[in-house]
């Protein structure tokens, strides 16, 4: 057939080539491409303007077009460049172009592609073989269809590994492949009765697609094993006296095959005796031998039967086992049990060895049957120690303890030795009388207890509760606290506890900063005779709150006073102004203490550190500032809920100071170098000045000349005295309500500043209009300078004229 097609194609091609023109003067021509199918969209086939020998410039004005004998246009010619190119996907499918003044007739021929698997019309191909099939029996398999043609269409099959089955690849008359199974071994259904197999098809294509189908085997059963039993002998022992209708033994023959094959079926054989089958009974469907009647020991002791087996095949198989009924004496008399003497109820302190009771055992029975054995649970601290035959004392093998176990339930069990054993026992309850053997018990041996401070007295504390394992007035306890003084105070004065139910209760009120823990013992007593006691450590600790203020104690001020300080409006930036100190008497939590600003004049100028307290410039005075800056400082606990104080500063600020401070004076110095004189009034000034500073100066040099001497001798205790050839800056600590400052002392080569003496309360002393060369200068070595000289420090001597001027003029003010 393809043969002929392909013929049939060649001559359609030729009869096409011999076709020329036709009327209206219309060219005909046959052009023939060959592509593959399923090529991507926009692939080019062919130059149709180069094959056709068209002007290209000339294809948009003839409207060349292409007519495609089909449903879907898969062809199409771009008109800029003449190209034929693949709009769609195509499958072997004819087109026809067609222009305004010629018509060209294109032949394109689709090459198959081995795009497709071969397919099994049925996944699954179920097979029906009997077991007793012999081998080389062929069974015909369903074949695989490949919608490709030609090498790509299914070429062969392979099957799966199997030592049962093989295949034989056949070709049909079409040239379509299909394939056999053969059984090249012989199936046994009890071994297998299922075959898994996988048919693969395999097509010619390059590279080779396949497909798969299941080919599931089953095997067909025949009638070909017997029943068989699990032993070929039993033998069975049965009781005397058993009743009717119990089981001696169930008999199962199994048949390896199916269906009514193996249904089986059971019966005696001919050499059983009626005797045997009277007495027992056979069930043929189940193989149950059940006793049919009364069983006798003396009159029969060994039953023999033959059992047969069949199955309900077509041609019927049968199997057989034998069977040995022995029949046993039957122990039916039970052993008895006689309690002589008892002794009910025992101390728990009895010693071992007591005896406690005495007991007798005895069976009717015969042999075996009528030997008996006693016996008590062994969990048990007593022992059963035999006296004289079929005599038994129960002796106190173990030390007794009541708080452990309060009574004994005894089981005394007697067994005889038949088969089975029969058995009697008989109960007794032994009770325990209790023993002051057990010393009061706490759960702790230390308690630890937090109570919060200002409680109220009478609060309770804890429960300190023990126990005690005895009974009745062994078990009564009593709570005692162990006296003990601390600071010639007795611990009862502090705590009582009940003395019935140990509870502690306090009975004062605690304050943490005072009492902060209390260490002492507590006693728990029994009423036994004689008492026992044991005692366990409490330890109470107070838990501080938050009761207590910060105290500011620095800088120090009368209650509800403000606090004034003064500093110089030159003051650099950074320096310290003030340092602010308080105290809390709490815990460590609750004492810890900050700082921070609750009122400022100028929040811009002065900075507070909120750990330390110190308050320090944030930059330099202005002109514009104020000369009085009030400062409210807050010091504020960390407890819950806070507590705080506050202190309020007033600072005035001068023009200059220069500051010199000893152990417990300062000195300040404070001028104006004519700040509000003319020129005239100074000039005024200076002519009569100048004649008392020589007065003056002659006063000083006499004065001075006294002390020299005692320059040599140790300083003083409120002294400071500064001797150096150049003009240096010399820093002394001193203390002002409770803060360090720094004070400054200047000197010259050619004067002296000693402070001595504190001055009277309320004195100040302030020296203006200090000259340059005077030979008192500020720590920067200029003469403009300001020395306040406080309350607690008086001037010994002043080595300059105008400085002793300043001071009298100013005690007279």
């Amino acid at each position: 057939s393809m043969i002929v097609w392909w013929l049939a194609y060649m001559y359609v091609l030729l009869l096409s080539l011999s076709l020329f023109s036709l009327v209206c003067n219309v060219s005909t021509s046959v052009t023939h491409y060959s592509i593959p199918e399923e090529l991507k969209e926009g692939s080019v086939v062919a130059n149709l303007a180069s094959d056709l020998s068209l002007d290209v410039t000339t294809l948009t004005k003839r409207r060349m077009r292409l007519d495609i004998i089909a449903s879907k246009k898969y062809l199409d010619v771009n008109k800029e460049t003449g190209e034929l190119y693949i709009a769609e996907k195509i499958d072997r499918e004819d087109h026809i172009c067609n222009t305004k003044s010629s018509i060209f007739n294109i032949e394109v021929e689709i090459l198959d592609i081995n795009d497709n698997a071969p397919q099994f019309r049925r996944d699954a191909i179920h097979l029906d073989i009997s077991e007793a099939t012999p081998k080389g029996e062929r069974f015909s398999l369903s074949n695989a269809v490949d919608p490709d043609v030609g090498s790509n269409s299914v070429n062969t099959y392979h099957l799966s590994e199997s030592q049962y089955f093989n295949i034989e690849v056949q070709t049909g008359r079409d040239g379509s492949k299909f394939a056999e199974l053969i059984l090249i071994k012989t199936l046994d259904r009890e071994q297998q009765a299922v075959h898994n197999l996988i048919l693969t098809a395999v097509d010619g294509g390059t590279p080779a697609r396949s497909g798969t189908a299941s080919v599931i085997v089953h095997v067909l059963d025949t009638n070909d094993n017997a029943p068989t039993f699990g032993k070929s002998v039993y033998n069975v022992q049965v009781l005397e006296n058993s009743p009717i209708g119990s089981l001696v033994i169930d008999l199962n023959a199994t048949d390896l095959d199916e269906g009514s094959n193996s249904d089986v079926t059971y019966s005696y054989s001919l050499y059983t005796s009626e005797k045997t089958q009277e007495t027992f009974n056979l069930n043929p469907s189940t193989g149950e031998i059940t006793i049919k009647d009364m069983l006798n020991y003396e009159d029969f002791r060994i039953y023999d039967m033959e059992v047969i087996a069949t199955d309900k095949g077509a041609n019927s198989l049968s199997g057989q086992c034998t069977i040995k009924i022995i029949v046993e004496d039957m122990n039916d008399n039970h052993p008895e049990i006689s309690i002589k003497s008892f002794q009910t109820p025992v101390s728990e302190s009895i010693e071992v060895d007591t005896v406690i009771s005495v007991v007798s055992v005895s069976d009717k029975d015969s042999g075996d049957n009528g030997v008996v054995d006693l016996r008590i649970p062994d969990n048990m601290p007593f022992k059963l120690r035999e006296s004289s035959d079929n005599y038994y004392e129960l002796v106190v093998s173990e030390p007794l303890d009541r708080e452990k176990v309060p009574e004994y339930v005894i089981t005394f069990t007697v067994t005889d030795r038949g088969s089975p054993p029969l058995s009697d026992n008989e109960t007794m309850t032994l009770e325990l009388l209790d023993v002051n053997d057990n010393v009061p018990q706490f759960p702790r041996s230390f308690y630890t207890i937090r109570v919060m401070e200002n409680n109220a007295p009478g609060d309770l504390l804890s429960s300190l509760t023990a126990f005690d394992p005895d009974l009745h007035e062994n078990q009564y306890l009593v709570y005692f606290i162990i006296e003990k003084e601390i600071a010639n105070t007795s611990m009862s004065m502090l705590f009582s506890i009940n003395p019935e139910n140990g509870n502690l209760y306090a009975l004062k009120t605690f304050d943490y900063e005072i009492e902060k823990e209390f260490l002492f013992h507590i006693e728990a007593r029994d009423s036994g005779s004689p008492p026992l006691s044991s005692n366990v450590t409490v330890h109470i600790i107070i838990v501080d709150q938050n009761d207590n203020a910060p105290v500011i104690v620095s800088p120090w001020r009368a209650h509800g006073s403000v606090v004034e300080e003064k500093i110089p409006r030159s003051t650099d930036k950074g320096s310290l102004v003030a340092k602010v100190i308080a105290l809390d008497t709490d815990s460590v939590h609750n004492s810890r203490i900050t700082y921070q600003f609750l009122q400022v004049t100028d929040a811009t100028l002065f900075s507070l550190d909120q750990y330390n307290g110190e308050i320090r410039t944030m930059r330099m005075f202005s002109y514009r500032d104020p000369r009085h800056q009030r400062l409210v400082v807050v010091a504020k606990d960390n407890g819950e809920p806070a507590l705080s104080a506050t202190v309020t500063i007033k600072l005035s600020t001068v023009e200059t100071a220069v500051k010199a401070n000893s152990d417990m004076s300062e000195v300040s110095l404070e001028y104006d170098i004519f700040s509000d004189l003319n020129l005239y009034l100074v000039i005024g000034l200076g002519s009569v000045s100048f004649l008392l500073l020589i007065t003056i100066l002659v006063t000083i040099v006499l004065k001075c000349q006294k002390p020299k001497a005692s320059l040599t001798a140790p300083p003083c205790r409120n002294s400071v005295i500064s001797e150096r050839n150049s003009t240096i800056a010399d820093s002394t600590l001193v203390s002002n309500d409770a803060y360090w400052y720094s004070l400054f002392l200047a000197e010259t080569r050619k004067g002296k500043l000693v402070v001595r003496q504190p001055a009277p309360k309320g004195s100040r002393y302030i020296v203006s209009s200090i000259p340059r060369g005077t030979g008192l200068t500020d720590t920067s070595g200029s003469a403009p300078s300001t020395l306040q000289v406080g309350e607690n420090m008086t001037p010994t001597f002043l080595k300059s004229n105008n400085l002793v001027k300043s001071l009298k003029k100013k005690q007279k003010k």
